[in-house]
């Protein structure tokens, strides 16, 4: 009697050793079938996004820079970009075009006149350093993409050589462009300095 039951007792336990097993199973299955839609997902719209070049954008939904007005982002040959995909525009980053590395916005601004009113006298291509001064997202993932493509746009470019951000001084930008493979240039009062090696 008490072996059949001691048999019993340890049928019990290899039962449900066996259903927690088979439940622990599906969960990992069912856990990678989400990752892996999420996943393709992402990548569907990666790999039919495109750069383009705006000629305007809403600044209220600037996170960084939103006191820059339109008429600042577009004129003296700044420009405005985005990651455009199935007609919506899911990623933002304004540029300056320069001959220095700016630390201020009012330095930015300086600068990308020089830049501009030189390259009216020569050959209209405005600029050696392209300086991205604010970057935003409305998609999961469009931050690290216009960074991955314009870095390709100033890669073609015959007249760019260097890809440097004025970002704020924050612990968000610094991990967002380190992140991305950018290395730190320099700290400055209010801003800071990362360069993405062309």
């Amino acid at each position: 009697m008490k072996t059949i039951k001691r048999k019993l007792k340890i049928l019990k336990k290899r039962t449900v050793k066996t259903k927690i097993k088979t439940i622990k199973r599906k969960i990992e299955i069912f856990k990678k079938r989400k990752i892996k839609k999420k996943v393709s997902n992402f990548f569907e719209w990666v790999k039919g996004a495109e750069l383009v070049e705006l000629k305007s954008c809403n600044i209220n939904e600037d996170p960084i820079r939103s006191e820059l007005d339109i008429v600042f982002r577009r004129s003296y040959g700044r420009k405005i970009y985005g990651v455009k995909y199935k007609k919506k525009i899911c990623a933002i980053m304004c540029f300056g075009f320069t001959n220095e590395v700016p630390k201020s916005v009012n330095e930015l601004d300086l600068m990308t006149r020089d830049a501009y009113l030189k390259s009216a006298q020569r050959d209209q291509k405005i600029g050696q350093i392209a300086i991205a001064y604010t970057v935003w997202s409305k998609k999961r993932g469009g931050g690290k993409l216009i960074v991955k493509e314009v870095f390709k746009m100033i890669k073609k470019s015959n007249h760019l050589n260097r890809l440097v951000t004025l970002s704020p001084l924050t612990e968000m930008a610094r991990n967002f462009h380190l992140k991305n493979g950018a290395i730190e240039l320099s700290v400055n009062k209010d801003t800071q300095n990362f360069e993405y090696k062309v």
